[in-house]
């Protein structure tokens, strides 16, 4: 199986070579004038097989990862559209902006693409992780999406790379997910402080 992770972000670095070094292929997406500036950009753009642009690497992937900033989504997504009838799996790891009227970026994805096989995962970590998390002390990540075969491939992908995946719902929470992101970015705003702070869910 290869994994297209699209975005030139901190986090589709860290996921990438997180499941490069599980074995798995791993191609990365980027816009056509991106520039690698982190060493880990400049690494991968050395090697011919691991980066090119949106549409060549979902092309290439089975599974695809979407971890772009929010200004670069819509070229994403009509990289997307061109393979809604693939059967590629997405999964969204991003968050809209912090104004509700907006919606998620999930919303916008499945709205804009009309794709089937969506799923949102990862996004509580943040596109800067894992500066939002330099001790990597974040071990569980909340991932929604439509219940079937192909969500028990989300969660086997998550648990891949060390994350307790905890199953919340159907796609139609997405928003919930993104809220929970936002508010602990409130939260930690409130604090003045320089720091992040990350929610852990606990049964009692």
């Amino acid at each position: 199986m290869t994994l297209g992770i699209i975005g030139g972000t901190k986090l589709s670095t860290t996921l990438g070579n997180k499941y490069l070094s599980r074995g798995l292929g791993v191609v990365f997406g980027v816009r056509e004038e991106f520039a690698p500036k982190q060493i880990e950009w400049k690494i991968l753009k050395m090697q011919e097989d691991k980066v090119f642009g949106y549409c060549q690497a979902m092309e290439k992937a089975d599974m695809v990862l979407v971890c772009c900033e929010n200004e670069f989504l819509p070229l994403v997504c009509e990289c997307l559209e061109q393979y809604k009838d693939s059967g590629k799996i997405i999964i969204d790891c991003t968050n809209g902006q912090y104004k509700p009227e907006l919606g998620c970026n999930t919303c916008y994805i499945q709205k804009t693409t009309g794709y089937k096989k969506l799923f949102k995962a990862f996004n509580n970590l943040g596109l800067d992780y894992p500066n939002s998390d330099p001790l990597e002390l974040v071990k569980e990540t909340y991932f929604c999406g439509d219940p079937g075969e192909d969500k028990l491939k989300v969660k086997k992908l998550i648990e891949l790379v060390g994350f307790k995946a905890i199953d919340a719902g159907k796609l139609e929470n997405a928003p919930l997910l993104e809220a929970f992101y936002h508010l602990r970015k409130q939260i930690s705003q409130q604090k003045q402080e320089n720091i992040d702070y990350h929610f852990k869910l606990m049964s009692v």
